[in-house]
């Protein structure tokens, strides 16, 4: 294969990556209620509804703390998407141990959210997201690794 398509492939498939990141971080920071987002898998979680949690008097400030926690994943996610969009714009991905770390990096944010939400929000519709990340990630890894054959 054309080491330039290669190359184009691994770093656009990342960069995707990270633009994903800034997205969904965006969408929890700008949603009214950003738990709604998820609302079927949450309320599986919790086994109990938000409407009813909400009419509990004990509960009449729960929706700014789950707003906060929202807000705050979402600032996170932006940042990682701005984090990794500026790894691909500094080392264009031009080396082995360029790809190898950023490869290796999302692979364990990946890992990390796919046990996540098999673990406690299999329902979840992010589910499929994560699914396709997955596979971008892994067409980069193997452009990454035709890529060898080409280096130095």
């Amino acid at each position: 294969m054309n080491p330039k398509f290669l190359h184009n492939l691994s770093l656009s498939l990342i960069f995707f990556l990270g633009l994903s990141g800034i997205a969904l971080g965006l969408g929890w920071l700008i949603s009214s209620e950003p738990w709604l987002l998820d609302r079927s898998a949450n309320e599986k979680l919790l086994d109990n509804s938000f409407s009813e949690m909400f009419s509990d008097p004990i509960n009449q400030n729960l929706h700014l703390y789950l707003t906060m926690l929202y807000r705050f994943l979402g600032w996170w996610m932006i940042g990682i998407g701005m984090l990794v969009i500026s790894y691909i714009i500094v080392t264009r991905m031009g080396t082995e141990i360029s790809r190898g770390f950023i490869h290796f990096v999302l692979f364990i944010l990946l890992t990390g959210t796919t046990i996540i939400e098999y673990i406690y929000i299999s329902s979840s519709p992010f589910l499929v997201l994560t699914i396709l990340l997955w596979f971008l990630w892994l067409i980069s890894f193997w452009a990454g690794i035709q890529l060898k054959k080409y280096d130095g």
